[in-house]
């Protein structure tokens, strides 16, 4: 139900900028200056430092991201300012997937270029998965006779392979979009996609040779495209996209006991966790030793956060080196 109402409130807000849109273009003109500048909106940072990372560095190219004040993914709702920029611009590149249900609306019926990369990946793209010892989410009664949608998971962008296809794919569309510096855009595109495939593999070899194949979380749980890369086992409270914050005495248990039974010496958070519930879960293991290690999901980082020392790469290179000491611990 809230989802519903959430995506009403969103139908109003992109109806309501659309005519803000019609009334802006018919009240004003353009410079050429203004014209010839390349606009691209994105979501999240993870596609925000991708384009960043293959665009020529000069004047002629806006990068802006919506989810600037560091809202999660799943909870972020675009203003009406959000929804002109979208219309405004030339390239628009959204995750998809049910938290991006508004930007298929927004983006609709417009000279914008749209990338839905869900869409993108086809078959690569995996279902939402309630593991065993995961919490769900109470659902509201439906119509039994209503089709159930497919749920994928949106967490697109912590596999490495993902990546090298979502950035080839966006580094082509640049060079549409900026005929002028094409061979630069693919010179970067080849150089990024590259530092992609070199930390896939010693991601790749520091879980072939791994003590430990199993990582457990006492959160949720947004890097199911990365355990899946390199067969990595994975226990957690919740499915990635839960809103649910309050783990159940069974769910504690359960993690507990495998802690236990795997001779686990980590329980992993995300960034940003009060580590109330790892503490607790740590709490009801025989040893009650284990410490806590963090790996970062990106679904909330902030633009005020952004320098150039953050990026995608870096980060996944701390996430390698928390599942180092994860794994061999």
């Amino acid at each position: 139900m809230k989802k519903i109402i959430s995506l009403l409130l969103c139908a109003v807000l992109i109806a309501g900028a659309l005519s803000l849109v019609s009334c802006s273009k018919k009240d004003s003109t353009k410079t050429s200056e203004t014209d010839e500048k390349i606009r691209i909106v994105t979501t999240i940072f993870p596609i925000y430092d991708w384009v960043r990372s293959l665009c020529p560095d000069n004047e002629n190219i806006e990068i802006s991201m919506l989810a600037d004040s560091g809202a999660d993914l799943h909870s972020f709702q675009p203003t009406a300012d959000d929804i002109i920029s979208i219309k405004n611009s030339d390239l628009f590149i959204f995750v998809g997937g049910e938290s991006d249900e508004w930007a298929e609306d927004a983006s609709e019926n417009s000279k914008t270029k749209a990338i839905n990369l869900l869409e993108v990946l086809g078959d690569r793209a995996k279902e939402e998965e309630l593991a065993e010892g995961m919490q769900g989410e109470e659902e509201e009664e439906e119509d039994e006779d209503a089709e159930e949608e497919t749920e994928y998971d949106e967490h697109i962008w912590l596999s490495l392979r993902n990546a090298e296809v979502l950035v080839e794919k966006i580094g082509n569309e640049l060079c549409e979009l900026d005929k002028k510096d094409s061979q630069l855009i693919k010179s970067k595109t080849q150089v990024y996609v590259s530092s992609l495939k070199k930390l896939d593999e010693e991601y790749e070899n520091t879980v072939k040779n791994a003590e430990n194949k199993t990582l457990l979380f006492g959160d949720r749980f947004p890097f199911r495209y990365l355990t899946d890369d390199y067969s990595i086992d994975y226990y957690a409270a919740f499915v990635g996209c839960s809103a649910e914050t309050e783990a159940s005495f069974e769910t504690v248990s359960f993690l507990a006991k495998k802690i236990d039974e795997l001779n686990l010496n980590y329980v992993i958070t995300l960034e940003e966790s009060d580590k109330k519930l790892a503490k607790t879960i740590i709490e009801n293991t025989k040893s009650k030793n284990q410490k806590i290690i963090t790996m970062n999901s990106m679904q909330s980082i902030a633009l005020k956060d952004i320098d150039s020392s953050t990026t995608y790469l870096g980060i996944m290179q701390n996430n390698l080196d928390a599942l180092k000491q994860t794994l061999n611990g």
